[in-house]
């Protein structure tokens, strides 16, 4: 695109003293046609806050007014200016310029000019330059007096460098070292290059972790690392958790027949979701006969290990005390279900990270400590339905094993359930996309409401069964509620006539 073309669809417009278009674009200014925002910077803009159009062009602006500027401090790191500031470096003369709605700080300097060179050159960008990453961690690294206005907290640091780590690996947090210390002399930063080195060595366990401040880092040190943004979830769901109402009906289904017949629903419906599916008749003959259905043992023993585990204590009504027994009854849970199954390494945690569509999981390295601060959450809820549905979303986000999370997930959340003497929850196979979409809107958009609804309407169409009658006249009445419909487009879910199915 040329010049002119740039002038003529630019939203704003710079001027060189004593040329024809510094003269036209004043005159410009003076009927109204144009606004002046500060020396030699114009926009045609006549409508949008002018302290928005400043920020949106603020990289144009900067190339025009300080053109070969280095950002800096954390703008460095931010690439953007925070709050109405932004930190650069150039020439001799420490400075301030005022704009609408931005504050430029110029800082002069041994770091100044740019760096062009290999190993850790700056990148171009229009008339300025980005630091590259391990100069904009140096930037932030500073300690003289006022400096700790100008950088990012410690604290945000080291989950930066938490993240290349846990992302990239020990090799590239290790190359970002050896380039901050390649090219600290030549920026006068020293000392700065030596905090960074100690942060780092702490984080990698060759330094001593008295040097980190944020729980992540200090964590990762320990050997305990975490995923932050999981239990950024996790307190989204605990607030609006906290914060709800629920309905405690009664557990039909405390002993007899009645727990049998539960039992086994819940376990057909849960493995039926995770697309181990049978004829109900199947699953009866495998469950109360000891049948293995031919060429399908897996399966099979996939259906009766959750019922032994909905029906049998611990899995049924015995929920972890404390985070070491969570994480061991979640094994032991894990275990029984996908006992047929040892090439899925059932009661032990994943080795390689899962994913389900778009959505990747927690690393395995975070897997067991992610799920203790998950555990926190759970055990800080009083309400005995907002703790199981707190562990049954810790448990599905996490997914700590290679195959039947699902499975131990719903039975993590009944168990709780169960232990309050409050009726389980069973999720039937036309109700699937009204369970797991709404899983994906908390994971995807932080959004806790679609879940909580979802969780507590199936809670509610649970309890309304009398699972004490013959088996096959629950399963008609289920079947009269379209519970076992797959054709999801044409049936949905049906509360039983008169709100009840007892007696």
């Amino acid at each position: 695109m040329t010049q002119n073309s740039d002038r003529e669809t630019a939203e704003v417009l710079f001027s060189v003293e004593d040329d024809a278009h510094a003269r036209a674009l004043r005159r410009l200014a003076e009927t109204g046609a144009l606004r002046r925002i500060y020396a030699g910077v114009y926009t045609r803009n006549l409508d949008s806050p002018v302290e928005a159009v400043v920020l949106r062009n603020w990289a144009a602006i900067v190339s025009h007014l300080l053109p070969g500027a280095v950002l800096a401090y954390r703008s460095a790191l931010e690439h953007r200016p925070v709050d109405g500031v932004l930190h650069v470096r150039r020439g001799r003369t420490r400075r301030k310029l005022e704009l609408p709605g931005l504050t430029i700080e110029v800082f002069s300097g041994a770091g100044a000019q740019p760096l062009l060179e290999p190993p850790a050159p700056d990148l171009p960008h229009r008339n300025i330059y980005m630091p590259g990453e391990a100069r904009g961690f140096l930037e932030n690294m500073g300690t003289a007096r006022g400096a700790a206005a100008r950088v990012l907290p410690q604290e945000d640091i080291e989950a930066r460098l938490d993240k290349i780590l846990t992302i990239r690996g020990d090799f590239k947090l290790n190359d970002l070292r050896d380039q901050a210390r390649a090219i600290a002399d030549k920026l006068d930063m020293a000392a700065e290059g030596k905090r960074l080195d100690g942060l780092i060595g702490a984080l990698l366990g060759t330094h001593e972790e008295k040097k980190l401040r944020s729980k992540l880092a200090l964590a990762r040190a320990a050997g305990k690392p975490y995923d932050p943004d999981r239990l950024e979830l996790f307190d989204v769901l605990h607030a609006s958790l906290s914060g709800a109402v629920f309905a405690h009906p009664t557990d039909p289904a405390t002993r007899g027949t009645s727990l049998e017949n539960f039992a086994f629903f819940e376990a057909y419906f849960s493995n039926f979701i995770e697309g181990t599916t049978f004829e109900v008749e199947e699953a009866e003959q495998i469950v109360f006969e000891g049948a293995i259905i031919p060429n399908r043992s897996e399966d099979s023993h996939d259906i009766l290990g959750t019922f032994r585990a909905a029906s049998t204590t611990p899995w049924r009504n015995g929920p972890a005390p404390t985070a070491g027994d969570f994480l061991d009854w979640l094994k032991s849970v894990n275990a029984l279900v996908m006992q047929a199954r040892p090439d899925k390494r059932p009661g032990q945690w994943k080795e390689k990270r899962n994913m389900a569509g778009n959505t990747l999981f927690v690393l395995p390295e975070h897997v067991p400590a992610t799920l203790a601060e998950g555990f926190e959450r759970i055990s800080s809820l009083t309400d005995p339905v907002a703790r199981a549905l707190m562990t049954m979303f810790v448990v599905a986000e996490v997914h700590p094993f290679l195959d039947g999370n699902g499975r131990s997930a719903r039975l993590a959340m009944n168990c709780v359930l169960s232990e309050a003497g409050v009726c389980r929850i069973i999720v039937p196979t036309v109700y699937r996309e009204d369970y797991l979409l709404p899983l994906k809107r908390l994971t995807n958009d932080r959004d806790a409401a679609p879940y909580i609804r979802s969780m507590t309407r199936i809670h509610d169409w649970t309890s309304r069964f009398d699972y004490g009658q013959p088996r096959h006249d629950v399963q008609d009445q289920f079947d009269r509620c379209n519970a076992f419909k797959e054709d999801l487009k044409n049936y949905r879910l049906i509360f039983p006539e008169n709100g009840a199915s007892r007696g």
